[in-house]
């Protein structure tokens, strides 16, 4: 790089204090969304954390099953989490709402799309992703994985990759139903297993299930011989989240 390509070069040129003193101040509206987040759901234990669509709309047959399974969960005690906004978010508010248990939406501000649901006990909104992200996973009993799109893909492949190395405790991750996900699966193990980028074993990370009630057995199951109560050092890597 001769000396006048240096110069005007943008990574080499002085900083503009106007733009990083915005970003700076940024870091405290993060902090602020973690704070609430951490104090708003700190006692929602257990609770499972319920993916899906934005886009269904509320007489698809997904819809319904949302509902379902939020509603038994919710009458099994455990707290329902969703993203907050309309579709598959709304059913598993509306379900857990009519049950025994709080409805809890974490809600993301976005450009178009998301608007907040009705049916929640705890309503947090979030401008960041990320932040949002850690509160789905920070007390989450159990992941439910509904049909979806990017958004519910990435939240799967982030407490996927999550458990596998190990950055947070084994809960059960579970897909419903398995028509939609079977391209997937088969995806997986026909490429990914084949490629190498995975191990076999991988594949016992999450389950594909239907019905409602087979959720709620699998996640007590899963519980059964130690409680749904982090260990000493599950803590510990839930607090490295």
């Amino acid at each position: 790089m001769d000396e006048e390509t240096r110069r005007r070069h943008p990574g080499l040129t002085p900083v503009n204090d106007t733009q990083l003193t915005r970003e700076s101040w940024k870091i405290f509206q993060i902090m602020a969304e973690f704070v609430e987040g951490f104090e708003r759901l700190a006692q929602i234990k257990p609770s499972v954390s319920i993916f899906g669509s934005a886009r269904t709309r509320a007489d698809h047959p997904y819809y319904q099953l949302a509902e379902d399974i939020a509603q038994a969960l919710s009458d099994a005690g455990f707290s329902v989490v969703s993203g907050g906004g309309p579709g598959i978010m709304e059913a598993a508010n509306k379900g857990a709402f009519a049950g025994r248990s709080p409805s809890i939406g974490l809600n993301i501000m976005l450009p178009h799309e998301q608007s907040g649901n009705e049916y929640q006990d705890i309503a947090i909104s979030f401008r960041h992703f990320f932040s949002r992200k850690v509160m789905f996973v920070k007390y989450a009993s159990a992941y439910v994985v509904l049909p979806g799109g990017f958004g519910t893909l990435d939240e799967l492949a982030e407490i996927l990759t999550l458990v596998q190395t190990r950055k947070t405790r084994r809960i059960p991750i579970i897909l419903v139903h398995r028509p939609f996900w079977e391209g997937l699966i088969d995806w997986f193990s026909n490429t990914l297993i084949e490629e190498g980028t995975i191990d076999p074993k991988d594949m016992d990370l999450f389950k594909v299930l239907d019905k409602p009630q087979e959720v709620v057995d699998a996640i007590f199951a899963h519980y059964d011989k130690r409680g749904f109560e982090p260990s000493p050092s599950e803590q510990e890597i839930l607090l490295d989240l």
